[in-house]
């Protein structure tokens, strides 16, 4: 049990110490993973950026993915094929609400970063964030995102996520760093005492901490 988001990302980043030295990059699902991530990113003095994903929810149950975006030049679409066979769901869905998802992601992203641009990953440990997984299904589409950006190895990192789904991501992340593995979990919740939403101005101000803490890092003697 986690009392918060903060206490997860320093139990987490204590984890995650062999990584210094690896030149990373702390990504945040948002919104939930940002202050997970805040706190990875100053444990190892890394950047810290978002990596914005959104959910295709099924016709009728918003809540079922069907599949997921995800943001950058090549935006990536990584479907459910299992929930998609079962419920008939046609590609003329998929386009139009991957099309909604992405201008979501869109807006999102000019609020979150303005013109700040995203730092580079090429050649880089890729840490991808997120306060917990349950079906992994956005999480998927964020790490095969992450390959086309060619960093050197990407590390999937989080408090709480069931073994099946762990295993089923195994193939997209070279390493995979998790607090507790449930055999069963409702929701992530569940493992925090204290889950409370995280609002857009939160994700703002932390980001603008991240990189001003780093600043200040960096131009030390």
């Amino acid at each position: 049990m986690f009392t918060d988001r903060t206490d997860a990302g320093r139990r987490l980043a204590a984890r995650l110490g062999h990584l210094a030295g690896a030149d990373p990059v702390v990504l945040a699902l948002p919104r939930g993973g940002v202050p997970v991530g805040f706190e990875v990113a100053k444990a190892l003095r890394a950047p810290l950026d978002v990596l914005l994903v959104r959910k295709i929810g099924a016709p009728f149950q918003p809540e079922l993915a069907a599949g997921a975006v995800v943001d950058g030049a090549e935006p990536v679409l990584v479907r459910n094929e299992e929930v998609i066979r079962a419920y008939g769901i046609d590609q003329d869905w998929i386009a139009t609400e991957a099309a909604r998802q992405l201008a979501e992601i869109e807006r999102r992203r000019r609020l979150y970063c303005g013109d700040r641009p995203a730092p580079s990953l090429r050649g880089r440990t890729a840490i991808l964030v997120d306060d917990g997984i349950a079906t992994g299904t956005t999480v998927r589409a964020a790490l095969q995102a992450l390959a086309k950006l060619g960093p050197r190895r990407r590390v999937l990192a989080v408090p709480v996520a069931p073994p099946d789904t762990l295993a089923r991501l195994a193939p997209e992340a070279e390493e995979i760093v998790v607090l507790e593995e449930p055999e069963w979990m409702a929701a992530v919740g569940q493992f925090y005492r204290d889950f409370t939403q995280t609002e857009d101005e939160e994700v703002v101000r932390l980001l603008t901490d991240a990189q001003r803490w780093l600043g200040q890092v960096e131009h030390r003697p």
